[in-house]
């Protein structure tokens, strides 16, 4: 049976002596007691910092706030706290005011492919919808650090409704990314109504949800919530792990049971200096993950958010710890590496380069031990005349699902699929009489 840690013990009890563990696992415990000053903690922890530290980090806290769930604090190497991984990401740094000329507010521009309030349409057939703006933690790295835990901008309902209503007239969207701040930080009767509402949308054909509620507050994962996300398949959930210390027994049984109702997980991890920047912690998260039934998805270059530059790498150091993954493990547990082009130009790929030289009929290439070898392309490639008229396509363009079966006698009548309309018995006199006609 699960039990506090001690570390958990220390925190809980200091929060309240009578807390129990199914206390402790409360969610919504978590949150009524996450720390979001310095003296707490400082109280619940034991890190103390000295006293000419004090005067910046309250500063760096006036302009970008704390909030971290005790779950996530008990996490943090109290010993080794300055080269904590869970310490960076949770707790703030004073560098965070330091503003670099290339940083901006907005970097990828998302206020400006607004629509309306909470859309950002950027790719033509999907939308990213902005349902909450705040979340259980504030990650230090966040890109829009400008909007999360403002709770001045935390959308209505009538805010919420515009964006239903915008992707009701938008026909060419077919993927809704929700996002925020944290969708999961809804009540269930908020995240159930606005599941209901986006998928009987009739050319909404798939809802994603981008989340970290398995990485800091696991507990978030409740039987009830599973029940109400499962109403509405094909639902796809991205988390955020940095690092493998994050994949604790809480957050592995999150997963498991995401999983094992049904849902697709991936993972968005961001590249951040002196927290993942290293070839073999990369490889440990992915192999973790992928361990736990989460593909990674994307290694995000950090953006270029105000008072992110001391978390930012060369874009050297992804490509050097694509080389250590491509090859060297299972190719459903490599992440794109990609940037989110500054300005709103939306996710490059950026990959190592495997094609060496290529000329009309061959291609060099090297694999990832530095093997150099030729790919032969076809001496005769003459692709079908395409009047570019798909209606009519008589060609490869057959996007329905072939039938497994095929509906006969009153089956066929009563088929939806099927145009037929009547069954005529062969010899029957009246047809023959319109065929000799």
């Amino acid at each position: 049976m699960q039990r506090f840690s001690a570390q958990q013990r220390n925190i809980a009890y200091r929060i309240e002596e009578s807390t129990t563990y199914s206390k402790w696992k409360d969610w919504k415990w978590q949150l009524k007691h996450s720390i979001k000053d310095l003296d707490k903690f400082q109280y619940l922890t034991g890190i103390k910092f000295a006293e000419n530290e004090i005067p910046a980090l309250q500063k760096t806290l006036e302009k970008f706030p704390l909030s971290i769930t005790p779950y996530y604090a008990s996490l943090i190497d109290f010993n080794n706290f300055q080269y904590d991984p869970v310490f960076k990401q949770s707790f703030a740094d004073p560098r965070e005011l330091t503003i670099d000329r290339s940083e901006l507010s907005d970097p990828l521009a998302e206020d400006k492919d607004c629509p309306v309030e909470g859309i950002t349409h950027r790719y033509p057939d999907r939308v990213l919808f902005h349902v909450s703006n705040v979340c259980s933690m504030y990650c230090r790295h966040c890109t829009r650090k400008r909007k999360v835990g403002d709770v001045d901008f935390v959308p209505s309902k009538s805010q919420l409704i515009k964006g239903i209503e915008y992707i009701r007239k938008t026909p060419t969207v077919r993927d809704v990314l929700l996002s925020g701040g944290d969708p999961l930080m809804l009540s269930d009767n908020m995240i159930d109504w606005l599941l209901g509402e986006i998928s009987a949308i009739r050319h909404v054909e798939v809802i994603r949800i981008g989340t970290r509620m398995p990485v800091v507050l696991p507990f978030r994962i409740t039987d009830e919530l599973l029940e109400i996300l499962k109403k509405y398949q094909p639902l796809w959930i991205n988390t955020h792990f940095n690092h493998p210390r994050e994949l604790t027994f809480s957050a592995r049984t999150a997963l498991a049971k995401l999983a094992d109702a049904g849902f697709p997980l991936g993972n968005q991890s961001v590249l951040l200096a002196d927290v993942n920047d290293c070839p073999k912690i990369m490889k440990s998260l992915v192999h973790k993950l992928v361990q736990n039934r989460v593909r990674p998805y994307y290694l995000y270059q950090c953006d270029l958010s105000e008072g992110l530059s001391h978390f930012r790498t060369p874009i050297g150091k992804g490509i050097e710890i694509m080389e250590s993954l491509i090859g060297h493990t299972s190719g459903f547990a490599i992440p794109r590496y990609v940037i989110d082009a500054p300005g709103g130009g939306g996710k490059i790929p950026i990959m190592p380069n495997y094609i060496i030289s290529w000329s009309t009929n061959k291609v060099v290439l090297r694999n990832y031990e530095g093997v150099l070898t030729t790919y032969k392309e076809p001496d005769s490639y003459e692709p079908r005349f395409c009047d570019r008229d798909c209606e009519k396509c008589d060609l490869e363009l057959n996007l329905e699902a072939s039938a497994e079966t095929e509906a006969i006698g009153i089956e066929k009548l009563l088929s939806d699929s099927d145009k037929s309309i009547s069954l005529i018995p062969k010899g029957n006199e009246r047809m023959e009489r319109r065929t000799d006609g």
